[in-house]
């Protein structure tokens, strides 16, 4: 990125001027070649189909951003027998060789980070920050797998010796990798969501097929491009397109998948749950299925801190991450005087381009989130009032593409569904509590449990971390209340309907998760 400046999550609200000097070079370069045609990844080799898909920017419509395939059941048949038929050859491959390789792969997307975030700001809708955030942590999650690897030395121990009279007995444990690795990853994230597990699949020796979303396909195909020059074997990676419910589904389907990670909704991952079970034997699914994070604001709390986070997670990619603060529990004495700040930061974020230096906050996805939006603040406004927003865009520019408000939305009862329902959008909702404890009853009574956070006094903290349900926690932190997780530092997972195995990605437990053990014992 720069000398000096490491770009984080948590540093991404100061960063140098030279970082936007590049990333405005990457961008005209890159506005000027829109509308190429981009094909698939199948055995090492490009691979179009019939049908095609236009994908289009969601802050003006009627820019084509590229063409991209529209994979069928025969593509994906395809890239699984690439991905079964590399196996072999891969899986045994000495760990070091593949570490090396995807060292490769990650220094190639630093070399391409500007390239690369001008795509994901163009296509998703970030603003230039959080795209280019995506994109480095892509890389960052790729060589924590490979200092995962390297530090447990390609987790091969040796356990105990039998204590047998007349022989020499020994006993090796060593965790192998599955097979044919399927890598579904979201719209919101596909650097990160799409390279961090197709990472830690391909180190531990597994190979991969990955299926990005159907309205983020080309920040997908420039990851896939780093993999293969990076020079990955044929068939090692297959990256298809297409949509979920033909092409996905004839992955999910598929005998020739050993282990899939899915990283989505929860109903749409809970189908997959269940599909995937219907194999002849049980397989590793790794699922990663949203959150309703609630903020709890103390009467001790810093005000500055707690609105700052709040607003920034709330807000932050248009309240379309899993981690997005959704419900907000502030005690009684200083409820007034957190809402006021929270409204008045709020008012000052910049709505619009995503690619523009001063924008904060972009266009939400598709037409499908947009019509949402409407939905949601059409029937929070007949149960609650709305501090700010509440309304979508259309004036002028904003008639272009998909945008929607910061919404805050006050005095709706605490029983009304909503304050239980991912929204997946800019709204959030506030609510004054007599103490912690109904704080702290209120923010668990969900199917979720993502990601949390909390402002109060220091002697409070320990509380919040004992009895909230979560499995990502954060305290008196400004530069995020419930977002910014970052591998190495704060590994990223949840518990309940938020996620299926109890490990984090980005931390210490989750590697072993792409791979199964084998113990070897020799008597001589």
């Amino acid at each position: 990125m720069t000398e000096t400046f490491k770009l984080t999550y948590a540093t991404m609200f100061n960063p140098p001027d030279e970082l936007h000097d590049r990333f405005d070079e990457a961008l005209a370069k890159t506005r000027a070649n829109l509308g190429q045609e981009y094909a698939m990844i199948i055995n090492g080799k490009d691979h179009l189909a019939d049908e095609k898909i236009e994908d289009r920017s969601p802050a003006d419509t009627s820019v084509v951003l590229g063409l991209f395939q529209k994979g069928t059941e025969k593509d994906a048949q395809a890239a699984l027998e690439a991905a079964r038929n590399a196996f072999p050859g891969w899986s045994h491959t000495p760990w070091q060789e593949r570490v090396a390789l995807m060292r490769r792969v990650a220094d190639l997307i630093d070399q391409r980070i500007f390239e690369i975030g001008v795509a994901e700001a163009l296509e998703v809708g970030k603003n230039r920050m959080e795209a280019l955030g995506d994109v480095a942590e892509a890389a960052d999650l790729i060589r924590y797998s490979c200092y995962q690897m390297e530090k447990n030395d390609g987790y091969i121990v040796e356990m105990g010796r039998d204590p047998l009279v007349g022989y020499q007995s020994t006993n090796i444990s060593i965790l192998r990798p599955y097979g044919v690795w399927l890598v579904i990853s979201p719209f919101n994230f596909p650097s990160a969501l799409t390279m961090g597990p197709a990472g830690a699949a391909l180190v531990t020796g597994n190979t991969v097929v990955m299926k990005p979303a159907t309205d983020t396909p080309w920040t997908v195909r420039l990851m896939a491009e780093c993999l293969r020059e990076a020079g990955l074997p044929e068939g090692v990676f297959n990256y298809v397109t297409g949509p979920g419910r033909t092409l996905g589904q004839a992955l999910i389907d598929s005998p020739l998948v050993d282990g899939v990670t899915f990283t989505g909704s929860f109903g749409v991952g809970m189908g997959i749950y269940r599909a995937f079970a219907e194999g002849k034997f049980v397989r590793p699914i790794i699922l990663e299925l949203g959150g309703k994070n609630p903020a709890i604001v103390s009467r001790h709390a810093d005000v500055e801190r707690a609105a700052l986070g709040i607003v920034r997670s709330a807000f932050g990619l248009q309240g379309q991450k899993c981690s997005a603060c959704s419900r907000i529990y502030i005690e009684e004495p200083v409820y007034d005087t957190v809402v006021d700040r929270i409204v008045e930061l709020t008012n000052n974020l910049t709505v619009g381009d995503p690619t523009d230096r001063s924008v904060y906050m972009g266009p939400v996805i598709n037409q499908s989130s947009y019509n949402d939006f409407k939905e949601f603040t059409e029937e929070l406004s007949q149960a609650g009032k709305f501090l700010t927003g509440g309304k979508v865009l259309t004036d002028g520019d904003y008639s272009k593409g998909y945008f929607c408000p910061p919404t805050i939305a006050a005095e709706v009862p605490p029983e009304h569904r909503l304050w239980k329902y991912e929204m997946f959008l800019p709204i959030t909702m506030v609510h004054p509590v007599k103490n912690l404890e109904e704080a702290m009853r209120l923010a668990n009574d969900v199917n979720y449990g993502l990601t949390a956070g909390f402002y109060g006094a220091r002697q409070e903290v320990d509380w919040f971390y004992d009895k909230i349900e979560a499995g990502v926690t954060y305290a008196n932190r400004p530069q995020g209340a419930t977002t910014g997780a970052w591998p190495g530092f704060q590994p990223f997972g949840g518990w309940k309907g938020s996620g299926a195995t109890g490990k984090n990605a980005g931390g210490h437990y989750y590697l072993p998760l792409y791979m199964r053990e084998q113990i070897r014992t020799l008597v001589e």
